[in-house]
Order: C-alpha cells, then sequence, then structure tokens
C-alpha cells in the first residue's frame, strides 16, 4: 500500500501544477533508498489518475542510485544494499549523498491550442 499512498500524492502535485490541462507525461525521479517497486507504483498510478487531468498519461522514471559519502575521507561509492561502512576507512560516519529522491521531475501537459487541432503531426 506505500505505493498507492506515493501514487495519490504524485497525482495531487501534477493536477495542481497541470491547472486542469491534460497531462500527457509525467517524469519521476526515485532514489533507490526509497525502496519504491515501480510496477505497483505505476499500477496505482493508473487507478488513482483515472477521471483526472493525468489519465494516460506515459510515466518515466528516472532510477537514481544509492551514492554514499565517508565524512573522513571523502570516498563516495554507490550501494545496491544498504551497507553505510566507508570501504577505505571502514566503520564509521557516512552520509547518504543520493538515493532518498522522490520527487515529480517534470510533467507535460497539451497546450489548448494542442487539444483543438486535429491535422496530423
Amino acid at each position: 500500500m506505500h505505493e498507492f499512498d506515493l501514487s495519490s500524492a504524485i497525482v495531487a502535485t501534477v493536477n495542481k501544477h497541470a491547472e486542469g490541462r491534460r497531462v500527457t507525461h509525467v517524469t519521476l525521479r526515485i532514489g533507490r533508498l526509497r525502496q519504491v517497486v515501480k510496477d505497483t507504483l505505476e499500477f496505482y498510478l493508473a487507478i488513482v489518475g483515472k477521471d483526472t487531468p493525468c489519465e494516460g498519461a506515459t510515466l518515466e522514471i528516472i532510477d537514481v542510485p544509492a551514492v554514499l559519502v565517508c565524512d573522513t575521507c571523502q570516498n563516495e561509492w554507490q550501494i545496491e544494499i544498504p551497507a553505510f561502512i566507508c570501504g577505505t576507512c571502514g566503520p564509521g560516519a557516512v552520509e547518504v549523498k543520493t538515493g532518498e529522491e522522490f520527487m515529480v521531475e517534470s510533467i507535460e501537459v497539451e497546450d489548448e491550442e494542442d487539444a483543438a487541432c486535429t491535422a496530423p503531426r
């Protein structure tokens, strides 16, 4: 159900910024540490977006790798599983540099002129 709540927040954000215009494309930026199941998110987006300006919009998800940085030596590395130990210094203080992102990167909307146009593009 985590993805259902995320989908609801995405649709609310996108609809707010679309200002009633039909949304044709949504780009999301999701960090690996967010533990989002992308197929489930897409499934719920289709359900939550039904009968809203988001209905039928295509979705692009930018996968942001989890990158850590050591506070001691400034070594940076990507992780696949959470293992917060510097490979250079060993156990100590590390910070998450990237991987916790969850944001709507951009949306594309249909202009009123585009909606009225019936000519092939």
